[in-house]
């Protein structure tokens, strides 16, 4: 019988051989995990039928109102204009946005719920 070294021991011969190398495997095992996680925690939080087709309210992104309504990035930034690109600190709210473009929120939660009917309206009849 032959004296295998441990899997610690031959991990540790590693690291002393190659650190380089076995601190880019551990960095880009960390990134596939942390990334896992999110993926997974996406998929949970969107399979949920409570946030499908949620109401417009003004503390939302337009892209959280585009995964919501399952509706496509160019419809929603169509429907909130160029106002969104213009943000560049925290995130673009439809309240930050309509304050961006000097207007009442209702009125960009209107434009937005009118795109987002003639977007529904237009798939319907393909």
């Amino acid at each position: 019988m032959t004296d295998r070294p441990s899997p610690l021991r031959r991990l540790g011969t590693a690291i002393r051989r190659h650190p380089l190398l076995v601190g880019a495997f551990g960095l880009a095992l960390v990134v596939c995990i942390v990334f896992s996680v999110r993926s997974v925690m996406f998929a949970v939080y969107w399979s949920d039928p409570a946030h499908r087709d949620q109401r417009v309210e003004e503390w939302m992104t337009p892209a959280y109102v585009s995964h919501s309504w399952d509706v496509p990035r160019d419809v929603m930034e169509a429907a909130v204009g160029g106002a969104a690109a213009t943000l560049s600190d925290g995130r673009p709210t439809l309240k930050r946005i309509a304050a961006a473009e000097g207007i009442p929120t209702a009125d960009l939660i209107a434009r937005i719920e009118t795109a987002i009917a003639t977007h529904r309206a237009g798939s319907a009849s393909e």
